[in-house]
């Protein structure tokens, strides 16, 4: 998956040194990073708790499926 991050700058150098001298990609190391980070810190989720409501469904017009309608439907357009 592409993602978009702003990683401090110096962070960064080291992280494609590292990548150099092991001879793999900046992605590989980073991946290897994070793995080896939550691998240390199990995270705790407490249950997420849903109230729900009766009612008769969705308001005419919205399609669940269509991220791009939802948002200008919550914006407004």
């Amino acid at each position: 998956m592409r993602t978009t991050i702003n990683i401090d700058e110096q962070l960064l150098v080291y992280a494609k040194l590292q990548a150099a001298q092991q001879g793999c990609t900046l992605k590989q190391v980073i991946e290897d990073a994070l793995r080896e980070f939550f691998s240390r810190h199990h995270l705790k989720h407490d249950p997420v708790k849903l109230e729900t409501v009766s009612g008769a469904g969705l308001k005419p017009g919205i399609d669940l499926d269509n991220s791009r309608s939802l948002s200008d439907i919550m914006d407004d357009r």
